[in-house]
């Protein structure tokens, strides 16, 4: 089933510091046509709780909530278990299963047990992330990461939308594989990514991640109608 109902959305990144703040994001955007979902994470879970932020984001709507670890799926296989019954009330879960593929096919199957939808993410925004922009990471392994993923029933990726070359790439990839790839993206506006570039780049189903651009909008609703017109 589709996380994201639209084929293409802007997912608001609740990442402020308070329910207040959760409360006025959500209450200003969740009628907004192109709005798809809301992303949270550890900067209102750990303080509040899960089930508060849930509560906080269903006063308002119904619309998928997709929880973000920052970065999940990087410890040992058993583990996975707790984490997606811990995860319970959300709808989906983003993993980055940068720990070796044993964690990653047992968190994705953890998630697939617990009915929560799996994203999965490779390649990050920022940069010396891959070996060979001095970073730690194998340039090969966010290929090697997405691949075990579809084969293991994941149609869901995160891939980075300032690197739209990239992104083409993963399409390319995965396609060929026989996947049909729906693709999130962060590093949207505030890290140098175009909605307009990343979106010809994803295809047809493509959701722009959007965190400092929108929640510190002094007009949040406006803001994320100027960005709902940019996805097609």
């Amino acid at each position: 089933m589709k996380i994201i109902k639209s084929d293409r959305s802007i997912i608001p990144a609740c990442d402020v510091a308070t329910l207040e703040a959760l409360d006025k994001l959500v209450r200003e955007t969740c009628d907004v046509k192109g709005i798809g979902g809301y992303k949270i994470g550890f900067e209102l879970v750990i303080p509040f709780g899960m089930k508060s932020v849930i509560h906080t984001i269903r006063r308002h709507t119904e619309l998928p909530i997709i929880y973000d670890h920052q970065k999940a799926g990087t410890d040992i296989p058993d583990t996975g278990e707790k984490f997606m019954k811990a995860c319970k009330g959300v709808d989906a879960v983003i993993l980055f299963p940068q720990a070796g593929p044993e964690t990653e096919r047992r968190w994705i199957e953890a998630a697939q047990k617990e009915g929560l939808g799996v994203i999965i993410g490779g390649e990050m925004t920022h940069p010396k992330y891959l070996e060979s922009d001095g970073g730690f990471i194998l340039n090969s392994a966010p290929q090697a990461i997405y691949e075990l993923a579809a084969s293991l029933g994941v149609s869901d990726f995160v891939v980075p939308g300032n690197k739209p070359e990239r992104i083409a790439e993963y399409k390319r990839t995965l396609e060929a594989k026989g996947v049909k790839p729906v693709f999130y993206s962060p590093g949207m506006i505030t890290q140098g990514g175009d909605i307009s570039d990343a979106a010809r780049a994803a295809g047809r189903e493509w959701h722009a991640i959007i965190g400092r651009a929108l929640y510190q909008a002094s007009d949040m609703r406006g803001t994320a109608e100027a960005l709902a017109k940019k996805l097609f």
